[in-house]
């Protein structure tokens, strides 16, 4: 009876205030680290970076939010915030950025909006000099509208 309704649910980690923790981190669930974390971590959620937590990582997650410190590459798939007490040195890429008063940031950024990614050669000005995709002709009868 009970082997029908089985459902693999997602539980938030913690690495508490005082755990040291060193190794690479694979997490499906959001990731909260108070303590301490040297090793990669690959999450497929959330990660914060508490006021009393240091990583020395590189991470990548959906959202990222640094309010300790972090010494290492990071990916954020969505937004990277920074609080006020947040400290960054190293690399960044995310598709959106907040850095607070008082937050810190030391290294480089990277920042990529989603349809970048997908644009038609033809957009780019580089590719064969073949018809454009119909994708670019909508935009035009657009354009047609508004000048009316």
């Amino acid at each position: 009876m009970f082997k029908d309704n089985k459902r693999v649910s997602s539980t938030d980690t913690l690495i508490g205030l005082g755990t040291r923790i060193e190794g690479k981190l694979i997490c499906e669930a959001h990731l909260r680290i108070e303590g301490e974390h040297s090793g990669d971590i690959e999450c497929l959620g959330d990660v914060i970076i508490g006021e009393n937590g240091m990583a020395r990582s590189n991470i990548t997650a959906k959202d990222i939010t640094i309010a300790g410190k972090v010494y290492g590459e990071v990916t954020a798939k969505g937004r990277l915030t920074i609080t006020s007490t947040g400290q960054l040195t190293g690399s960044v890429s995310a598709q959106g950025m907040i850095v607070q008063d008082g937050g810190m940031l030391n290294g480089t950024c990277h920042m990529e909006r989603p349809s970048e990614r997908t644009r038609p050669l033809s957009e780019t000005g580089s590719g064969s000099h073949t018809s454009p995709p119909a994708k670019e002709q909508p935009p035009e009868k657009e354009k047609a509208r508004q000048a009316v």
